[in-house]
């Protein structure tokens, strides 16, 4: 449960390199480097400026929708809980799910 919610924000924070990467936008503004420190996946995708994306596939898809709630389930302090096999296999395909999973929409923006 831990590892894969930990692999989605690796992926949010490869959709936020990425956007260093193509705008520059690090050297531009490095007093806001500290927000990518969090581990929040709707921070991220601000900062990774996908939300606009992120809020209209959310409108028009209510399977990734539903794959997404799931996935906002996790946070960095998950490594200490215990969760159910149910509870990981729930969380592993809302985030693996074809085509709907989060860790292939994610794939378009890094």
């Amino acid at each position: 449960y831990y590892a894969a919610g930990y692999a989605v924000e690796c992926a949010l924070k490869s959709c936020l390199l990425a956007r260093m990467i193509h705008t520059g936008w690090v050297f531009q503004q490095k007093k806001k480097i500290e927000e990518c420190w969090t581990h929040d996946f709707n921070s991220l995708c601000h900062i990774a400026g996908i939300k606009d994306e992120l809020g209209e596939h959310l409108k028009a898809n209510e399977f990734f929708s539903r794959n997404w709630e799931t996935v906002l389930q996790w946070d960095v302090s998950s490594r200490y809980e215990t969760k159910t096999e149910a509870d990981a296999r729930a969380h592993f395909a809302a985030i693996t799910d074809e085509p709907d999973g989060v860790f292939l929409w994610l794939r378009n923006y890094w």
